[in-house]
This record gives structure tokens, sequence and C-alpha cells, in this order.
């Protein structure tokens, strides 16, 4: 069965939350942090509900999960507190990922700051060897997140991580996750050439060490270092290269997460995406929504072809004018969804549905009828 699902809470009631909300979803798989992800306040593991979100996990046959460190855990710096802290708090996150059975855990690999990437690169195998070593009694693999290149953030290439691998004395615990928004955003064509892609991969890392896949749309061109998450669809990598992803023999048996963002034009009632694009990626719309909601995706297609509008034609001239126009951003920045979700308003077309409604439906209309 495919293994797909998305970024969940573990807030209050730990595991058993974060199970139930996956479930709400349709999810075969979901990724937590055990805690606040710019942080360290952390409350005890034991205490999380784990139990009980394992039973909830055992009724829906969700068999493996993945952990995401903090964003604050910076291996790649030069100063000696922040470095010590990383290699600590890493530590007691694993740790905690080993007592709830996770075998990987995902990592941004740290940043140069003031130095450069050879710096950086050192520094982050120097940071993971002290970080294995202490905590050799655990069963968790360490899974090196592919980067955008943002700043002076390391693992912007394939070679980046490779560099680092090499380094690590005890790499066999280390593993790599691919994000499909920060390698677009890097460089790599995953729209057009996935397979060269994952051949390129596999020449200087190795498939053996992809264990995790996020599944995020991208609001840049490609080559654009910039690591801007929108829903599938919505972005310059579209769904039907998203789906060709999701169900490539050497990806399909991996955990795959979207890590999409949370949508609304009121600010406080925004709301994912997450059923919808995992209905459409899995391909079981119908039994998830039913006929009404493949009705309104037909109405909403007549609706924007007698607008003249092409899915992926709007898409890629609306970004392109907000990333090339100034003066047209400045006098009308709405992303490619709310510009449609506003023409759809206006219209009247489905005063019935809610925002977050609407917005499901219009997701399934950028993946095209083939998805349904």
């Amino acid at each position: 069965m495919l293994k797909i699902g998305s970024h969940v809470s573990f807030s209050g009631k730990g595991l058993l939350n974060a199970a139930q909300e996956a479930t709400a979803y349709g999810s075969s798989t979901f990724m937590i942090y055990t805690g606040a992800p710019q942080n360290t306040r952390r409350k005890p593991i034991e205490e999380q509900f784990i139990a009980e979100g394992k039973e909830v996990m055992d009724k829906q046959d969700i068999n493996e999960i993945v952990v995401h460190a903090p964003y604050i855990i910076n291996l790649g710096s030069y100063k000696d507190d922040t470095y010590e802290l990383a290699v600590r708090f890493l530590q007691e996150e694993i740790r905690r990922t080993d007592y709830l059975g996770v075998k990987n855990i995902v990592l941004h690999p740290g940043a140069y700051t003031d130095k450069d990437a050879e710096y950086g690169v050192a520094r982050i195998a120097e940071g993971l060897n002290e970080v294995l070593s202490g905590v050799k009694d655990t069963d968790v693999n360490i899974a090196l997140e592919t980067m955008a290149g943002k700043g002076t953030e390391i693992g912007r290439s394939f070679e980046e991580l490779a560099g680092i691998m090499e380094k690590v004395e005890n790499n066999s615990k280390l593993r790599v996750c691919m994000d499909t928004c920060h390698i677009h955003d890097a460089g790599y064509d995953i729209v057009n050439d996935f397979d060269g892609v994952l051949e390129q991969f596999d020449r200087v890392i190795g498939l053996d060490r992809l264990s995790v896949v996020h599944l995020n749309d991208s609001k840049n061109f490609r080559a654009a270092g910039k690591d801007r998450h929108t829903p599938v669809g919505a972005g310059l990598i579209g769904f039907d290269a998203m789906k060709y992803i999701v169900e490539h023999e050497k990806i399909r048996h991996l955990p795959l997460i979207l890590e999409t963002p949370w949508i609304s034009k009121e600010k406080g009632n925004e709301r994912p995406m997450y059923e919808a694009e995992i209905a459409l990626l899995r391909g079981n719309v119908e039994s998830r929504f039913g006929s009404d909601f493949l009705d309104h995706v037909e109405r909403m297609e007549f609706f924007f072809h007698k607008h003249e509008i092409d899915r992926r034609l709007f898409v890629i001239n609306t970004w392109n004018l907000l990333k090339n126009d100034a003066k047209a951003k400045k006098a009308d920045g709405r992303e490619p969804m709310e510009r449609l979700y506003d023409m759809i308003v206006d219209a009247k077309l489905f005063e019935e549905l809610s925002e977050e409604q609407i917005n499901q439906r219009m997701v399934a209309w950028f993946a095209g009828k083939q998805a349904f």
C-alpha cells in the first residue's frame, strides 16, 4: 500500500492527536515534531499518549512514520554554544524518536553562516560523528534533507550531502530525505527528467540511502534557491510531475510526506489541503469525497474553460508575473489559487460550499480529469 501522509500535530495528546489527525486526512503514514520545532521545550516523551496513538495507528494500518528534527539545530555553526546545543539537542531528539519506535529522523544539515561551504560540510560531519557516538544504543537513522540553496544552508546538491557522509565514521546510520520543492528550487529538473535526477542521486549517494520523500509543490521557478511551498498543482512543479514521482517504482515504497501550506483568505482560518492532495495522488478521490465532489470539479472545469483559463498556463503565467514584474505584483499580489478562488466567489458558483471545500475542489481541478 502506498505510504502517503502529511505533517501532523504532536501537541495536546501527542501521538494520539497525531494519529487521529492523520486518519482524518486518509493518511497511511505521517510526520511529527516531538515538540515545537523552534525551541527546546519538551514534555516527557513517556507522557505523550504513545500506547493510545499506536492503537489508532494499528487500526488504520499505519506502520511507518517519520520524525523531523527541530529547525533550531545547526550543526554547521562555528559558534561553540550553538554547535554544542545542536549536538546535545539532536541526541535528545534521537532518543525520543527511538522511544516511539520510529526509524528515521529528518534533519536539515545546517548552515555555515559567516564561514564557507567547505567549512560547513566539515563542521556538520564533525557534529554528526559526535551525535552518533552518543546514541549507539538507539536504532534511529538520521535522514539528511535535500535543501533549496537558501542563504548559507548546506545540502544544496547531492554532492554536498555525499561530502558530509564521506566524513562521518559510522555513516551507515545516515540516510537522505528528498524534498521535491527543495531539489526543484536547487536546480534539479524533476518536472521533465525525474528519472535522470534519480540516476544522478544513485551515482552520487545511492538510492539505498533514500528513506523519506517530502512532497511539496513550489512557488518558484527551477534553480531559484528560495524554498517556498504551495499546494500540489498550484505551483511550478505541477500535479503531473508530483503524481509521476509518487508512482515511481523507486519511490513509492517510501514514506511520502506532504508539507504543503495551510491556506485561507482570512488570517487565522487557514486549513490544509492534505485530504484532497492525498486522495488525488493515491487515486481514490470519488471514494473519499463522493460523486458530488466530482460534479463540482466538472462545473469548475466548465466555468474556467468559458473564461479561457488553462490550468497550467494560468499557474505558470501568474507566478511569472509575480516573480518578474514588481509593479504588477504591487498592484495585485494574489497568488494563483487566490485569484481563481475570487473568480469563483464573485460568480457565486458554489455559494453552498465553504472556502476550504472550494479550495479542495480547486486542487482537484489543477490535477485534471486523469486524476479521477
